[in-house]
């Protein structure tokens, strides 16, 4: 079986082995591809294993062998499934496998406005304690996060993995989703509910027409300007002016975001000057344990698929 895998430097910096898709046939590897060049990259390829390339109904038009994309990931928005299935190709992701490592990501950013670690450490380095006269240093208001509720949109596995680990911190939990369960101690209600009364509000759910913005003018104009919003779930939950505006008016005490609508990001972005806004570079999925098992999950489907037998199938 011919493989091309694309995008792989996304999934791995060399750290990471690949040996688990490579001992399944043909292997050849890309890391970028201008959008012009794929479909002659990929035009003999029975198998094609991608990220974020868009395979389009004309990329695959340009592949007579291609059955098979399989996805290091879980969304597959820029994969044409409709497309796919009227060419009899299957389309595999991989549900699942970075969980832990987003809701510890979550954590980290949440930590980072409630207990100011990075800002006391760069202060200590700059001098400023030494110069104290006594032990107590207190630049930064720091809190606990126990008693504090903590607002979580979209109840899926990650967003029921913040929860347990909020609980551990002693956090009231409120949520919002759309199959709300019987789940202890958690208080499901509506969405401007949760905006109002989250001192940390944390979203957890796809990329829809209902959620596109689900973060907006109107809704943020709801928190509190004690609260802090997490975003690692998609850029486009969030109308990104509007959040740096209330950031900036001092509206919101601050913003953990991992993930923008059109990444990477742009110079003059206006995250980059709103006050209080801790960026981190889509890396909330990417914990060298999860990258591990994504490849070894990615192999699984590719080698299921081979057998007859396809997993995590997302296409009719």
């Amino acid at each position: 079986m011919k493989i091309t895998v694309l995008d792989r430097c996304t999934v791995t910096t060399g750290d990471v082995s690949l040996s688990p898709i490579e001992a399944l046939g043909e292997v050849r590897f890309f890391d970028t591809l201008p959008e012009e060049q794929l479909a002659y990259a990929i035009s003999d390829s029975d198998a094609v294993i991608c990220n974020k390339a868009n395979i389009t109904a004309q990329v695959m038009d340009a592949c007579p062998n291609l059955r098979y994309i399989g996805l290091f990931a879980t969304g597959y928005n820029n994969i044409d499934t409709i497309a796919a299935s009227a060419r009899g190709i299957t389309v595999c992701n991989v549900p699942g496998y970075s969980t832990s490592s987003v809701a510890q990501h979550v954590f980290a950013l949440i930590l980072h406005f409630a207990c100011r670690a990075d800002d006391y450490a760069a202060s200590v380095a700059h001098g400023d304690w030494a110069r104290c006269e006594t032990f107590s240093y207190l630049a930064y208001p720091t809190h606990e996060l126990s008693g504090k509720t903590l607002g979580i949109f979209g109840f899926g596995t990650i967003g029921r993995a913040v929860c347990s680990i909020g609980q551990a911190f002693g956090m009231r939990v409120l949520a919002v989703s759309h199959r709300p369960a019987e789940y202890d101690s958690v208080e499901f209600t509506d969405t401007d509910t949760l905006f109002a009364r989250s001192d940390y509000l944390t979203f957890h759910c796809p990329l829809t027409e209902e959620t596109k913005g689900i973060a907006n003018a109107r809704t943020l104009a709801l928190m509190k300007p004690s609260s802090v919003l997490i975003n690692t779930a998609r850029g486009g939950v969030v109308e990104e002016e509007a959040l740096a505006a209330a950031l900036n008016e001092g509206r919101l005490r601050g913003a953990g975001i991992d993930v923008l609508d059109m990444e990477p990001m742009r110079p003059g972005h206006p995250y980059l000057t709103a006050k209080n806004c801790y960026i981190t570079p889509h890396v909330a999925w990417a914990a060298y344990e999860a990258r591990v098992r994504l490849i070894d999950r990615v192999a699984e489907n590719l080698r299921a698929f081979m057998k007859g037998a396809p997993i995590h199938k997302v296409n009719l």
